[in-house]
């Protein structure tokens, strides 16, 4: 669409120049006027194009191809081009370019930025809960060392418990990245139920931290699913950790699967209350916070949902008012044989 915008603009500008106002009325008002209105959709085209996915070449070539084409056309045509209206093509062409360049860089400057505030924003939690982890460990290893505990005592389940935490950080960390940087899954055959028994092991320490009951419901033995584990266990993990953020406390948090025709259902329910108006519609927007708790990035849900959907399922949410809410993990059932 820019040519036609750019070719009225340029037509406007040459009758300005043909018929130049009066000096003493309006002097190069007009002129103004026409060359902001040039530069602003300029502009508008650099960053609809950055927003697109395009390149800075396109910017600059879109402008180049409109220049080639009226003087190809003009020479078809017999039709004669005067030096001042080449020159104010020329003129408006690079005025067009300037503008359409300057906003597409600083379109892409700020996308920069944005990145490096939220890849900073998220390994900052990261390495305070894996820093935690490590230095209760490191507590717990000191005391083996002085042969005042053995490994199978509940100091030792401590340790236990702080490995299995730093391992599930660093895992869904690692998923995380994959998701982000929109890699191909690397799918296998999941037995589910073997599955959940990890799941619940990871997740049972945050429910255990908030103060929350944590139930997990038997998955049939013979229902599995072909998905990456890792991405999997990433947005499973991500929706319990939201669950158990926003459910009330001494409340319940609870996993269960059923089979739905050729379908697996992951649900996960909470006590959270239920949700407020319109937070369903922007729940799985990125850096979208609905709750009152703000300790998080509002990254988790979309990270999830993402996941799934790379995975070939839907990720969906269902108020319950006044109790909670259900997120619900859609995949294609594989059947063991």
């Amino acid at each position: 669409m820019v040519a036609p915008v750019f070719l009225d603009q340029l037509v406007d500008m040459l009758i300005v120049e043909e018929h130049p106002p009066v000096a003493e009325l309006a002097p190069n008002q007009p002129m103004l006027e026409a060359d902001a209105a040039l530069t602003a959709s300029a502009a508008l085209h650099g960053r609809e194009l950055h927003e697109r996915g395009f390149t800075l070449e396109h910017v600059v070539r879109d402008y180049g191809d409109i220049c080639q084409v009226v003087t190809q056309l003009a020479f078809q045509t017999n039709a004669s081009i005067a030096v001042a209206e080449f020159r104010t093509l020329n003129r408006c062409l690079d005025n067009a370019i300037a503008a359409g360049v300057t906003e597409y860089a600083r379109q892409s400057a700020a996308q920069r930025e944005d990145a490096t505030d939220a890849l900073s924003l998220r390994l900052g939690p990261l390495a305070h809960e894996l820093r935690n982890h490590l230095h209760t460990a490191t507590l717990v290893v000191a005391a083996m060392k002085m042969g005042n505990v053995g490994i199978a005592s509940a100091t030792g389940a401590v340790l236990d418990r702080c490995l299995l935490s730093m391992q599930s950080l660093v895992d869904r960390a690692l998923s995380e990245v994959r998701v982000t940087a929109r890699m191909p899954p690397r799918r296998q055959f999941i037995h589910l139920a073997t599955f959940l028994a990890t799941v619940r092991t990871a997740a049972s320490f945050d429910a255990l931290a908030r103060g929350t009951r944590f139930t997990v419901c038997p998955a049939g033995d013979d229902i599995m699913v072909y998905a990456d584990p890792e991405m999997l266990a990433a947005s499973v993990g991500n929706l319990l950790q939201n669950a158990f953020k926003f459910t009330q406390h001494r409340t319940e948090v609870t996993l269960r699967t059923s089979v739905s025709g050729e379908r697996v259902l992951i649900d996960i329910e909470d006590r959270c209350g239920g949700l407020s108006d319109g937070a369903v519609e922007k729940m799985f927007l990125p850096f979208a916070q609905n709750g009152r708790d703000r300790s998080g990035l509002g990254l988790g849900l979309d990270i999830s949902r993402r996941g799934v959907e790379a995975n070939d399922g839907v990720l969906r949410v269902r108020d319950i008012p006044g109790i909670g809410c259900i997120f619900t993990i859609d995949l294609p059932l594989q059947r063991s044989e």
